[in-house]
């Protein structure tokens, strides 16, 4: 049975990924509100535990998790470490005695606790003492709320706003003005300021690299030259080779032995990443790894039985997702400055395609809707166990490639 997961990126004033929301159900019944969150909450401590594993899902940073009030009273945080774990207080929770002494505990053992989509209510001021962090929907919550918030907190200097559902840029440097420390929502993956913006020569180079890798049979003799005529492609490359990732019996002294170590398909991946990695030098790192999941995911799924999309293709669409929010640029106007295929042009672009119906289902994991996954899912004719488990391989293996390129 799948163990639906999902992960979304909380950010720091620096925009620095700091934590992950980590999002479970175990079947997609666990949606609907007549299930018992109590089982739903055990199920997804069990999944951490003993299926995912939270340092692979995480990066080692600290893991938000939902917990009900019954499974806060009965102590369920404390199956899971401490050091890598923020307690979320779910906003159906009532404040009372019992939940305050379970906070209490949770406190002096060590751990992290949030109030998770907070309301102001004066009954949780007895609540601030043992409160690291208050969650606010930044996009139901006026202003004027927020503002008596901050003043009800004023004594406690050991509470930290986060943003919840920051969307744009401009919602992001308003809630930075507000006094927020923290941000999630997809603000980071969007536009900034949509600009025209040229590609420097040693970008269309790679942009070239990786479209003569995407061809059925690649001239690996004209790559290879392409490498060795630049210094920076060349430490890179036999960098990553260098990778204990791969399992190689010598050591590499030239750049055919790498080309040849890694073959055309991760060789192709390479490329494509040093494509990704050039536009980001300002960015969220969150957006590497998230166009490197939506790369791999569409790559898997690519290759499920019946599937007629090349995987370099699946692949290069999922990677260039997210071109617009890398560059601050018009993605119709990024597109035409790259040798890309038409296909690929109008899954990005228009939305068209077998490869665009790859990104919806990507887009409807990162979102945590399981709804929309699974209507996907059966609208093209995949099993939603496969698909959850090649999401959650995608985050792993983007994990990886991130840390060794």
């Amino acid at each position: 049975m799948a163990f639906f997961a999902a992960r979304q990126p909380i950010l720091n004033r620096e925009k620095d990924v700091v934590a992950y929301e980590l999002l479970f159900r175990d079947s997609l019944e666990n949606v609907f509100p007549d299930v018992c969150d109590e089982q739903a909450t055990s199920k997804m401590i069990e999944g951490l535990q003993f299926n995912l594993g939270m340092d692979k899902l995480t990066e080692d940073k600290l893991a938000f998790i939902n917990f009900t009030e019954e499974s806060l009273l009965n102590g369920y945080p404390m199956l899971l470490p401490k050091e890598f774990v923020v307690v979320e207080i779910l906003e159906t929770v009532t404040p009372t005695k019992k939940l305050l002494k379970a906070c209490q505990e949770l406190k002096q053992r060590g751990y992290t606790i949030a109030l998770d989509d907070y309301e102001h209510k004066g009954v949780w001021k007895h609540f601030y003492p043992y409160t690291d962090i208050i969650k606010i929907d930044y996009q139901v919550t006026p202003a004027s709320e927020i503002r008596l918030i901050k003043e009800a907190i004023g004594g406690f200097p050991n509470i930290k706003l986060l943003a919840e559902k920051v969307e744009t840029h401009d919602e992001y440097h308003q809630a930075l003005n507000m006094g927020f420390e923290y941000f999630q929502g997809y603000f980071f993956s969007k536009p900034e300021v949509l600009k025209s913006r040229t590609l420097e020569p040693s970008q269309m180079t790679v942009a070239r690299l990786m479209t003569s890798l995407a061809e059925p049979e690649p001239d690996t003799s004209a790559i290879s030259q392409v490498f060795e005529g630049d210094v920076n492609l060349s430490f890179k490359l036999l960098r990553y080779a260098q990778s204990p990732i791969f399992k190689r019996r010598s050591e590499i002294s030239n750049i055919k032995q790498a080309i040849v170590l890694l073959g055309l398909q991760e060789l192709r991946r390479f490329v494509s990443v040093l494509f990704t990695a050039q536009f980001v030098d300002k960015k969220p790192p969150a957006l590497t790894v998230m166009s490197l999941v939506r790369a791999r995911f569409c790559e898997l799924t690519s290759t499920l039985p019946g599937e007629q999309a090349t995987e370099s293709a699946a692949f290069l669409t999922g990677l260039l997702s997210l071109l617009e929010g890398m560059l601050d640029a018009p993605l119709v106007e990024l597109l035409d400055k790259l040798p890309i295929s038409q296909v690929i042009k109008d899954a990005l672009v228009r939305r068209q395609g077998r490869l665009a119906e790859y990104l919806t289902l990507m887009e409807a994991f990162e979102q945590a809707d399981w709804q929309a996954a699974k209507s996907q899912c059966d609208k093209m004719g995949f099993s939603i166990d496969k698909v959850t488990r090649n999401y959650l391989d995608a985050v792993r293996w983007a994990t990886l490639r991130e840390n060794s390129a």
